[in-house]
Order: structure tokens, then sequence, then C-alpha cells
């Protein structure tokens, strides 16, 4: 099969969706299908081997600039190349340019628009280079925020048109009025160029049939998937020196680290609760640089400074490293997180979890019995919890076997791939195709 997969690249940071796009495409490689990964915006950031294709479309300093003047969606395209190469790209993706979603309305909604956005001209190189490849059988969309994209997509190829929901609600809630209501509208216009729509939980798939207005059978569910030949389960004893506890994930409030923190303080409070510490790793944006120093801050006034350390953004082999090094993982975040990544890593990895009772966390836990779930927003449950796990090691024991036996036969990459093809191939049996660059009469 020739998949055409559309990712948009998170500037510097290693990106959840990213990655698991790139896992996704790595692993339908390799079961020999025909896989183009085509970066929006800017290079896509990955741990791992990365297959995207080297072209980048709507190169994020076009769609910036395109954008704030007139004068720049009308440039002849030999000179938009010299801001639209992977140089140019990753020079700028190193740079403090601010993504908070709350500055970023009115660019959302210009690509929410699609053929009438200030992006046209990207709109049109995109089409003009589809039309010198061969044709997919299917293209799947990143998320719901590219489907300003779907209708000159589906008129211009004809083939069946998937899109990935994976957590843009985040963004989309934190866009400010008019905006956000204006891109849920446009959003759920889009949706009726797109065939279907591929939840990576049981969990996102209810709630964005009722957030977007899409009938519920029109959305699949594809869990996530990992490559797992890098993580073998750590090896347990009854008895550790050191009681550590980890946070893998960006360093940002809704991810919950001042959570974990508090958690960790108040159980350093508990007469017969022995050493430890706690370690924390993800990327670091710096707008949220305070944020992590007012937790350092909380740290060292509790007296337990040297007992916390941040570690950085960690490539693969010092995040494999990092994994093995912990007792139990803990990402306690603010929302009702719809993946969590870094869950089935520590999972994967031999690692018991505690997560919050929401988002997709139950479903996660239920199906791999490798943690225990706390109360949302509640530090003092987080550590109970935390503290039944130091205080009974068999349990801890018993909950990292079930986790890793629990990820390798339900959160595979290749168990992901398999979902993923199965939606692909219904699509292509339900759908007419059309002529390249033909127009279907429905959507003319």
């Amino acid at each position: 099969m020739k998949i055409l997969y559309l990712t948009a690249g998170a500037a510097g940071m290693y990106c959840g969706s990213c990655l698991r796009d790139n896992a996704l495409a790595t692993e339908l490689l390799q079961q020999g299908h025909e896989v183009t990964l085509l970066p929006l915006y800017t290079p896509t950031l990955t741990d791992e081997p990365n297959v995207s294709a080297d072209k980048v479309f709507f190169g994020g300093i076009s769609v910036y600039l395109e954008q704030h003047s007139a004068l720049f969606r009308h440039t002849p395209r030999w000179l938009d190349k010299l801001w639209d190469s992977r140089f140019a790209l990753k020079a700028a993706a190193k740079s403090s340019i601010a993504v908070d979603p709350a500055a970023l309305g009115e660019l959302t909604i210009s690509m929410l628009k699609g053929e009438h956005g200030h992006q046209r001209k990207e709109i049109d190189k995109l089409l003009d280079w589809l039309a010198t490849q061969q044709q997919p059988d299917i293209v799947d969309l990143q998320n719901s925020m590219l489907s300003g994209l779907a209708k000159p997509l589906k008129e211009s190829l004809g083939r069946p048109l998937v899109s990935t929901l994976q957590g843009e609600d985040l963004f989309l809630n934190n866009l400010h009025e008019p905006y956000r209501g204006e891109a849920l509208r446009l959003i759920r216009e889009n949706a009726r160029y797109i065939d279907a729509f591929i939840a990576v939980s049981e969990y996102y798939a209810n709630f964005m049939a009722e957030y977007l207005a899409i009938p519920p059978d029109k959305i699949h569910v594809v869990r996530l998937g990992i490559n797992l030949k890098d993580y073998p389960p750590k090896q347990h004893h009854e008895h550790s020196d050191v009681f550590r506890v980890g946070y893998f994930a960006r360093i940002a409030p809704e991810k919950g680290l001042h959570l974990l923190a508090d958690a960790y303080r108040q159980l350093r409070q508990r007469e017969d609760f022995g050493p430890a510490r706690l370690d924390a790793a993800g990327y670091l944006a710096p707008e949220h640089r305070p944020y992590l120093e007012e937790i350092q801050r909380q740290m060292a006034v509790a007296g337990l400074a040297d007992e916390f350390h941040y570690h950085g953004t960690l490539e693969r082999d010092a995040k494999l490293r990092f994994l093995q090094s912990i007792d139990v993982l803990s990402m306690p975040t603010t929302y009702a997180e719809p993946k969590g990544l870094s869950v089935l890593e520590s999972l994967a990895s031999g690692v018991p979890v505690i997560q919050p009772r929401w988002g997709s966390f139950p479903e996660i836990i239920e199906i791999t019995q490798g943690g225990l779930l706390c109360e949302p927003n509640d530090s003092a449950s987080l550590a109970d919890k935390l503290y039944s796990l130091w205080k009974n090691p068999e349990l801890k024991n018993d909950l990292a076997r079930q986790g890793a036996n629990g990820v390798r036969e339900h959160y595979s990459a290749a168990r992901m791939a398999e979902q993923a093809l199965s939606v692909y191939l219904r699509m292509q049996l339900v759908d007419s195709p059309l002529p390249r660059n033909g127009r279907n009469p429905e959507f003319a």
C-alpha cells in the first residue's frame, strides 16, 4: 500500500506525536508498504532513525511571513527557497520563537481556512509536488489542526483521507476567543472531507466525537505503539538503598511536575519513609524556565535540594538509562492526556507507573496492569500511592512485570501498524477512486 502521511514538526522539541508518527511509518516500511512521511512547518525530531522525507512543506518561516505580510504571499518560489531550506528551518527551530497557542489564534484560523487562508501559496506548492509523485492509496493527516488541507487534497488526489486525533484539544482550549470557537467551527466544517478519524485511545475517541461533533462510527481507535527492541525490562530487587521517583515529559505546568514534587515533599515528611530522590527529565522551553526554577526553590526551602535533579532533554540512549535508573514513574498531568507515550516507555522498561485517573491513563493501566491510579490534581493521593509502592516492594515488582508484558502484547509498534493498516484498507474498500486532479461533485 502507498501511504502519504503528513506530520507536523515541532521545531527543536521531542514531540510525542512526531515520535508516534515516525514509529508507525518505520513499522509500515518494514512490513513492505510504501510510506512517505512528509514533514510540515519544520523537520521532525525523533530519538530513533528518522524516516521522514527530506522535503518540508509549509515551512514555518514562510507560514509566519505570509501570515503577517501580504508581500510574502506573492513572492516567487525561487525566493521562498531561501527560508524554506532545512538549514534555515533548523536554525529557526533553535531560536526562542514563542509557540504559545494563546498567541497563535490568527495563524491557526488562517491554516484551517485552507485555500481561503493566507497560506494558499503553500497549498499550491504541495499539490504541484504531489502531482509529480506516484499517487498514494491513502492520505493521513497527523491531527485535525491540518484539516484545512483536507478539501484541496481530496479534490486533487481523489483518494481516501484519514485524520489522526492525538491531543489537539489542549492547543485549541488555550486559544483566546473568538479564535477558539472559530477554529472548532472550521475543523467541524473540514471534517466532511475526511473519510475517517483515528484516535490514539478509547478515551480520546469518545471525547473527540463530542468535542468535534464527529459521528462515533467515523472514529477508529489505533492505540499508541512503541519500538520495543531497546527496552529490556529492569531487573528488580526487593530492597534498594534509595527509592527513585522519576518524571519524564515536557517541563510544563500541564504535565504536572509541580504536583509530583509536592507529593514527594509530603512523602519525605513521613517518619518511616527511607532515603529517596526525585529525578526529572524532558524538554524545557525558555518560557517554562521560571516554572522549573520555582519547583527547585520549593524543594530547597523544604531542605530537599540535593534530592531533586533535572537531567535535561535526553537522547535515546540516555532516556533508556534514565528509565532503568528509577523505581517508579509518574507524569501527573493537570488535564486529561489522550496519549501517555512516556508511560508506555516506562512500563516497557519494567518500571511501574502512578497516573491520575483520567484521560488515557485508566485505559493503559487496565490493559497492562502495570501501575496504580491516583486522583487527578491531588498531590496527597499521589503521595499515598508512591508510599504504597515503597512500602510493598513485592507489589512494585509485580506491577513492573505485568506492565512490561502488557506493553509488549498491546502497545507494540507492530500492533499499532496492524490496526492503522486495517483502517486504511477499510477506507480503500468504501471509497470511490477519482482520477488524479479530478473533482468530486460532492465537494465541488
